[in-house]
């Protein structure tokens, strides 16, 4: 009864995980592939404060209850992986996990908000604004991208680690 229950609970946290790292994936997805180019367009002072805006709301929006539990399961994925090595199911959870924990959420605390921080002390659309903005877009677009395929990766790793545990 207890292997079998070990067992229910690791497949409905692979299937979390599989979902929410998807999930998250396409979120930052929207951004690498339109939402940036579009803020890219407008002028600085309109790109600063839209971002801006984005930045103050999604603490607050449901993204976050996605964002955060996904890492706090994916660090239970790979304890369970540890735990119980399974062969290559347990490589792919580990895999997986760290994929999300390392490559998308790690670095989302340690570029992107860094990033989004100094944004939020600027303002208007002078020279130093406008060069601002135009390393913001470049740089934080180029770890945007990163945390997108790693969350891609980490969804692929939880549902292939699924069909083989």
């Amino acid at each position: 009864m207890e292997r079998l229950t070990m067992q229910i609970f690791l497949t409905l946290s692979l299937v979390a995980a599989a979902i929410g790292s998807g999930l998250v994936a396409g979120i930052f997805f929207a951004f690498s592939t339109f939402i940036m180019t579009a803020f890219s367009r407008i002028p600085a002072e309109q790109g600063i404060a839209a971002m801006n805006s984005i930045n103050v709301t999604i603490v607050r929006s449901p993204f976050m209850g996605l964002f955060v539990p996904t890492a706090i399961l994916c660090l239970v994925i790979a304890v369970l992986a540890l735990i119980d090595w399974r062969g290559g199911a347990s490589a792919l959870m580990l895999a997986g996990a760290a994929l999300y924990i390392f490559a998308s959420f790690l670095s989302t605390i340690i570029f992107n908000v860094p990033m989004n921080d100094s944004l939020a002390k600027v303002g208007g659309n002078g020279p130093e604004a406008v060069q601002l903005w135009n390393t913001y877009v470049r740089d934080w677009t180029w770890w945007n991208h990163v945390r997108t395929i790693a969350s891609l990766l980490a969804s692929v790793a939880f549902v292939r680690a699924l069909m083989i545990v």
